[in-house]
């Protein structure tokens, strides 16, 4: 869960000359900044450095970012919003995205080789930006589309799903090997909104990707209570937040129907602040808690950025030891 970022000191020499937005949009510095930590740890798989709010601008919004985080200058609010949205050829809208896995391939397969994981936002934490204009906390404006105007949201939701899934099919022919999709505010949304607007975008955008023969790995962070339901998308593995052990997953993902989905997870990344000795125990606790089959040891989020390096270190050798 972001590997490369400002826990790295060789991540923050590098950007400390570039903004992200085009550290993002520079294929050679972005292809660097993806082998960082593959060079420094040995990680088992690469992920793409890249950013989810990525395919908005071509679909038709000003997208920046600030030292506040993401910030969206046209966003989304009337239904007329919607229809302004367009469909783009990743070639044409994200050449440097696919640009960046070409220079990446022929790297990664001196290393091992390393198979290169690519991502996307999934359409309802994707269309929160859209709507919010930024990142937010309560997700007003969200919920007031949603519940004023059902049907322009479905539409929005929809046009996400259809322009994500054909984003992330040009990864997979550009020359990645599995799929991640974050569905990063996914905990905000109610049961209803998930049985009302949100399993039918998700589901069509699972189902493309895996059309193409590459694994999916679904993130539902902070809806571990909706598992069960998050089983119907028939994703080929979930990623786990922290919040629940991974047996527990297994058995919400059992209950909806998806008792061979592998799962991918699940340390705090608090965790890894404090001593070694508290990471090394609880990473032993994971593997014996999720390995009665297809589990991929992960931090249950994103990795922060003053966490210090020799507890990533101790926390790969123990994996790997075990």
């Amino acid at each position: 869960m972001r590997q490369a970022g400002r826990y790295l000191p060789e991540y923050r020499a590098l950007r400390a000359n570039v903004s992200f937005l085009d550290l993002c949009k520079n294929p050679e510095l972005a292809a660097e900044v993806t082998l960082q930590p593959l060079r420094r740890y040995g990680f088992d798989a690469a992920i793409l450095f890249s950013d989810l709010l990525i395919p908005l601008e071509p679909m038709g919004l000003d997208v920046s970012f600030t030292e506040q985080g993401p910030a969206i200058s046209n966003p989304v609010r009337p239904a007329e919003d919607v229809d302004r949205l367009t469909l783009f050829d990743p070639a044409k809208g994200t050449p440097f995205v696919l640009e960046t896995i070409k220079r990446l391939r022929p790297e990664l397969d001196k290393l091992g080789p390393t198979p290169l994981i690519g991502f996307a936002g999934a359409p309802f934490t994707v269309s929160t930006y859209a709507i919010e204009g930024k990142t937010s906390k309560r997700f007003v404006e969200t919920k007031r589309l949603f519940y004023t105007q059902p049907e322009a949201s479905k539409r929005l939701l929809e046009k996400i799903a259809e322009a994500t899934a054909n984003y992330l099919i040009a990864q997979v022919h550009a020359g990645v090997q599995a799929i991640q999709i974050f569905d990063s505010w996914v905990g905000v949304a109610s049961v209803e909104d998930w049985d009302r607007f949100l399993v039918g975008p998700t589901t069509a955008l699972v189902k493309a990707v895996q059309a193409t023969g590459v694994p999916v790995i679904y993130f539902p962070n902070g809806a571990t209570t909706m598992l069960d339901r998050m089983a119907k998308v028939g994703a080929d593995m979930y990623g786990i937040d922290w919040h629940i052990p991974l047996s527990e997953a297994r058995r919400r993902l059992a209950a909806g129907g998806a008792p061979d989905a592998a799962v991918q997870g699940n340390l705090d990344p608090a965790l890894l602040l404090g001593p070694t000795s508290e990471v090394v125990r609880q990473a032993r606790a994971i593997m014996a808690d999720g390995q009665s089959r297809g589990h991929v040891f992960n931090l249950g989020h994103g990795i922060y950025p003053d966490t210090p390096l020799e507890n990533v270190d101790a926390l790969v050798k123990t994996v790997k030891g075990l």
